[in-house]
């Protein structure tokens, strides 16, 4: 709805004076085949970024020419993201592509390549010049580094938007602050589930984002998460503060994108949530599940704390995606000079035969920066620490009902070909439920 752009744009000018200049926003965002910014309307006069280059086909030569052409502009205000990992990989291209970037920018031509079509890459060359002291500017930042390079290639920069910065999508925006966005804040305006804008977060400056539900927006009922075996749905205004709910969206059919997850389609308003029901095209859980954090004015403010698609389970024992997390970072401060670029984990029963006779159990697969390999004691230090943060799993390994879990690093770069093969701006899935996907992984594990 134009309501939470309006209510966005409103709060950012508030908070940063400076936000709403004249094409003082860089966007960084695919959007594949429908040119659109995250803000939800399209605002030519903000972005100094074209429409054309976020809906190529191609998601890395899309967020390399974005952030080519917000290099150009000198005098940013505002650098926004769709998403946390969107942010993450077009400043990995800076890292990787600087002397070809800087070298575009110095003749005011594009190169050739990959996924730019000849007649967008002919539409976006007539709006470039040559500028060769931005490029030399940019060729003397990357040489001193990257730590701090975002303020460094941008010095009026005053905040960075980040549509979805939630959840494990936080472990990119940890990321970025440690080093390519030291000394800027960031911004989570949105909070969007099955397609559906439902809450706006009204306070850019504060470091933990809280989402104020807008009532008519969507229609949204919620599951208590410690409900009965036949669980009913409550309304916005039956919410206690401090408890967690799952998330079910009612849409007009073709209006949003549902996701129906467990079987659990909705019969009727109040109603059980049972399987048995024929699919409903309108109202679905949406596997999210929010924790409501305090009131504005009578409406609910909420904070996603975990998707349940993306929970690890092959012997019911359920590990959620924020705590598996937790239990990651942990070993990794048990490998000195490791630090996590990124990662994901596959049930055994999606490997099929592959897996071999060995009881059901994970498989995770890394991406490291500052070690080559790793000893089978130092692998084994993960599946040690799910035993001790998660009591039924040790139970379970005790009894051989599940099988060591197996850890795999994979080559650099691995996780940016992953978020191209999804074919669509969605949050980074910590749990593979596709072959493909898998495969694709497989394909790249180098220890």
């Amino acid at each position: 709805p134009p309501q939470g752009s309006l209510l966005y744009l409103d709060a950012l000018g508030a908070a940063f004076p400076r936000a709403l200049a004249l094409r003082g926003t860089a966007l960084l965002h695919w959007s594949p085949g429908c040119p659109s910014a995250p803000a939800g309307w399209p605002l030519p006069t903000l972005y100094c970024t074209p429409a054309a280059a976020g809906a190529l086909p191609s998601r890395a030569a899309a967020l390399r020419l974005q952030l080519l052409f917000a290099l150009r502009q000198r005098a940013l205000h505002v650098l926004e993201a769709g998403l946390a990992a969107e942010l993450h990989d077009a400043l990995l291209a800076l890292r990787t592509e600087w002397p070809q970037l800087a070298q575009e920018l110095a003749l005011g031509r594009l190169s050739p390549q990959h996924g730019l079509p000849e007649g967008v890459r002919d539409q976006l060359q007539a709006l470039l010049t040559p500028d060769a002291a931005r490029a030399a500017e940019l060729r003397a930042e990357c040489a001193h580094g990257f730590e701090g390079i975002v303020l460094r290639l941008w010095p009026q920069l005053e905040v960075v938007v980040v549509r979805t910065a939630h959840g494990v999508e936080r472990l990119y925006l940890d990321s970025l602050c440690q080093a390519d966005c030291q000394g800027l804040p960031f911004y989570c305006p949105f909070y969007r589930a099955a397609g559906a804008l439902l809450g706006i977060n009204l306070w850019p400056v504060e470091p933990a984002p809280r989402f104020l539900l807008c009532p008519d927006w969507a229609f949204c009922e919620f599951l208590p998460c410690l409900a009965s075996k036949e669980p009913r749905t409550v309304l916005l205004d039956e919410l206690w503060e401090g408890r967690e709910y799952g998330l079910v969206v009612t849409a007009h059919p073709g209006e949003y994108r549902c996701c129906v997850v467990l079987g659990a389609c909705l019969p009727q308003l109040h109603a059980p949530i049972s399987p048995s029901h024929p699919p409903c095209p309108c109202r679905c859980r949406t596997g999210e599940v929010l924790k409501v954090t305090g009131f504005h004015k009578q409406c609910p403010m909420v904070e996603p704390v975990r998707r349940e698609s993306q929970t690890l389970s092959v012997r019911g024992e359920s590990i959620p995606e924020e705590q598996f997390c937790q239990s990651l970072c942990r070993t990794l401060r048990m490998w000195p000079g490791a630090r996590l670029i990124d990662y994901v984990c596959v049930e055994s029963s999606l490997l099929g035969d592959s897996s071999g006779p060995s009881a059901p159990h994970y498989e995770v697969f890394m991406e490291l920066q500052g070690l080559r390999d790793l000893s089978e004691g130092q692998r084994y230090k993960l599946d040690q620490c799910l035993q001790e943060d998660f009591p039924i799993y040790k139970s379970f390994r005790f009894k051989g009902s599940i099988g060591p879990l197996r850890l795999h690093l994979v080559r650099p770069g691995t996780f940016t070909q992953l978020r191209e093969a999804l074919g669509s701006p969605v949050p980074m899935p910590r749990v593979l439920h596709k072959e493909q996907l898998l495969q694709l992984i497989q394909g790249s594990v180098i220890s």
